[in-house]
């Protein structure tokens, strides 16, 4: 074998870490840059022209008027406008294509021990909603249940209880711009869909930014999720209707800095069981592909890939709860990503899982790993995908 003098050695080891540095360094540039190309926020609609912008004809809410009259009066078709303002109620739609528009600063705020602050029901499938904030309900910002073709654009949700935006069973549809924060399950969550886009939201102090659960056909882009439990949850659950979960795309989103401590309400779900410090977790589903995100910064991990039966451990699930679904992840491809400064704080958990960058549990079949940038996993060689 060649030996190379120490102060070559030397002089390469600081070379590759000054690469890498630069690499570093330019995936962070790269990744800000896919932040900015958001573009403006929905300009303040004025009365005249909006028939241009929408499409018409329209309803004009102004401050001191009740939205939920005007929703109850409202065709299926109709577009309503609201006037900025601080709205005190709650708003429940039982119209098909219904649109609201918020004009310039709309907030809607919980008048006193309302769960929802807008509740979608089955007949109100094409629900268009942008520009408003909700803020302080009980359980949900946003919660639709059974209502296809939706769109919530613009939509900020802060301290609405449980969940930020919560569609369930509600397929086809479109979540984009949106921001949550202060949520004590997920800023957003999808759940028991199909095809359904989530692409330049921001989720924030949460317990879990991101969730996507028993789901098929999700595509999550251009998202950026900080400062929650765990950034971004994909994941196959026990105990629902729905009993798989597969095709989920992950792709250019920014997962940095999640370790905040989980301040679920005790006696919940799944969510207690969530660990302090972790970036994207994959749990069960299949078909999952992660390529290009950023992922740094999580106290306990970077990706990870597990059963679902790993996290039914930590909730002390009895193996029989899991006899109606495949809990092990199979087709799994983790691409291109750079998963760097993870696992530096892992917390003390009942079942041994090291903090790492890229972490397998060893279940399920065809998953594999391609081209990251990262500096540890568990275990120590993971599969390679083939074909690329």
């Amino acid at each position: 074998m060649l030996q190379i003098p120490t102060f070559q050695r030397k002089a390469v080891g600081f070379a590759l870490k000054w690469i890498k540095g630069i690499l570093i360094a330019f995936a962070l540039l790269l990744f800000s840059c896919e932040e900015e190309i958001q573009p403006d926020p929905l300009p303040d609609l004025q009365a005249e022209g909006l028939s241009e912008v929408r499409g018409g004809p329209f309803t004009i809410v102004k401050p001191g008027r009740s939205i939920q009259k005007t929703v109850d009066n409202a065709s299926a078709g109709d577009i309503i406008l609201i006037l900025p303002g601080l709205y005190r109620e709650a708003i429940t739609v039982n119209t098909p294509k219904l649109t609201l528009i918020g004009s310039g600063k709309v907030v809607i705020e919980n008048p006193g021990e309302e769960e929802n602050g807008i509740t979608v029901q089955a007949n109100g499938d094409g629900f268009r909603l942008y520009n408003v904030t909700l803020r302080n309900f009980e359980s949900n910002g946003v919660f639709m249940i059974r209502a296809d073709d939706y769109v919530l654009s613009y939509v900020t949700t802060v301290n609405c209880g449980d969940y930020g935006l919560f569609p369930l069973l509600s397929n086809h549809g479109r979540i984009e711009y949106c921001v949550a924060k202060g949520h004590t399950d997920s800023g957003i969550y999808i759940g028991l869909s199909e095809d359904t886009e989530l692409r330049f939201n921001k989720t924030y102090e949460n317990v879990i930014g991101l969730e996507i659960e028993n789901c098929t056909r999700v595509v999550a882009q251009h998202n950026s999720s900080y400062n929650n439990t765990a950034g971004i949850l994909v994941v196959l659950l026990p105990g629902f209707s729905v009993t798989s979960a597969s095709d989920i795309l992950l792709r250019y989103n920014r997962v940095v800095d999640n370790n905040l401590p989980n301040f679920s309400v005790p006696g919940g779900g799944f969510e207690n069981f969530v660990p302090t410090g972790a970036g994207i977790l994959v749990v069960g589903t299949d078909n999952t592909t992660l390529e290009r995100n950023l992922v740094m910064n999580n106290n306990f991990l970077g990706i990870a890939v597990a059963s679902t039966r790993l996290l039914g451990g930590l909730a002390g699930l009895p193996p029989e709860a899991f006899d109606l679904i495949d809990p092990d992840p199979d087709g799994t491809r983790i691409r291109y990503n750079v998963v760097l400064k993870n696992g530096a704080s892992p917390p003390t958990l009942p079942l041994p899982i090291p903090g790492v960058d890229l972490f397998w549990d060893g279940s399920g079949s065809n998953n594999c790993w391609y081209g990251n940038q990262y500096d540890t996993s568990y275990p120590a060689s993971l599969p390679s995908c083939q074909g690329i």
